[in-house]
């Protein structure tokens, strides 16, 4: 019998990018998880019902503990599975460093030139939701001027992308070294995204034969073990599991936050999503954690970063 308080289970669609992040490194851990598929575009609410609106791709469940932000997910998989470690040099705070500029502005990068160059192509629902999403609320006017500023875009991606073949050039098989890290799976979401959804991805790509070599090596990795689930039966994993107790609290909070407090917890940025209401349970300098209580879902905590989001007092 499956021991759900313990089962992993991700929120995503095959076509995510940030998905692919959470994927590999799941296969870099070696873990089994179930995976239920969500839609592309909003609506999605068998997915909010659990997180109390957060929509973005993907959300980790486990028991009755739900991890957004692909941040949140790592941090929570090392945790849990410290072996293989997601560091395996003494670098660990560098790496942390480096993916806010991985998931940060490199991917907008790559979201420019990928939505920019697929211009009316773009089919207008998912333009309208992505174009918000990760251009502001003048999203029209963003997906054009991406689209004439294409060269421009490419030459900001290309020479980062120099740097890091430079890196690889001594022969290691991933960025740190021999064994594969967390930053790979950060690194490689936006490779896999510029060669699979840009039509002149590869084309880019192909001078940057040391990146090719180490994406073979990330790939090779895999996903670990899948399993197809249905929306239905992680909603019931979480009304018949109690969240996991949490005692964190942090005297220095430079919000002073502290359990009790009623809050709303959102990207920090203006994407035009939904904030997320909950109770605080626990805020530390990595991660803030509400309590939720919905009759369809039961009691859970609901995990976000503290870097890249705004909790505010209610």
């Amino acid at each position: 019998m499956t021991d759900t308080k313990s089962e992993i289970i991700l929120h995503n669609y095959p076509q995510s990018p940030v998905a692919e992040k959470a994927r590999v490194a799941i296969g870099i851990k070696g873990l089994a998880w179930r995976s239920v598929e969500i839609p592309r575009i909003p609506p999605k609410p068998m997915l909010t019902m659990l997180t109390g609106g957060y929509r973005r791709t993907p959300v980790m469940q486990i028991g009755a503990d739900i991890y957004c932000d692909s941040q949140c997910i790592i941090r929570e998989l090392e945790r849990r599975h410290p072996s293989p470690t997601f560091f395996p040099t003494a670098e660990s705070g560098l790496l942390w460093c480096l993916s806010r500029w991985t998931d940060g502005a490199l991917f907008d990068l790559s979201v420019k030139i990928v939505l920019g160059s697929a211009g009316e192509a773009l089919p207008a629902d998912f333009a309208e939701d992505r174009g918000r999403l990760y251009l502001g609320p003048d999203w029209a006017a963003g997906l054009r001027a991406a689209n004439s500023a294409l060269p421009h875009l490419a030459s900001q991606m290309r020479a980062p992308l120099h740097w890091l073949n430079e890196q690889l050039c001594d022969g290691r098989r991933f960025i740190s070294g021999d064994a594969p890290a967390a930053i790979d799976a950060q690194l490689f979401h936006v490779i896999w995204f510029i060669r699979g959804r840009w039509d002149k991805g590869p084309a880019f790509l192909s001078e940057l034969a040391e990146i090719e070599r180490w994406e073979t090596n990330v790939a090779a990795i895999g996903h670990g073990t899948m399993t197809d689930m249905s929306a239905e039966d992680a909603i019931a994993s979480a009304k018949a599991n109690d969240p996991l107790p949490l005692d964190a609290t942090d005297p220095l909070d430079p919000q002073g936050l502290a359990p009790g407090m009623n809050v709303t917890i959102s990207p920090d940025l203006d994407g035009g999503e939904q904030p997320v209401d909950g109770t605080l349970v626990g805020a530390t300098v990595d991660t803030i954690t509400v309590e939720r209580s919905e009759s369809d879902v039961g009691t859970v905590h609901v995990h976000f970063p503290r870097a890249g989001y705004r909790v505010d007092v209610a």
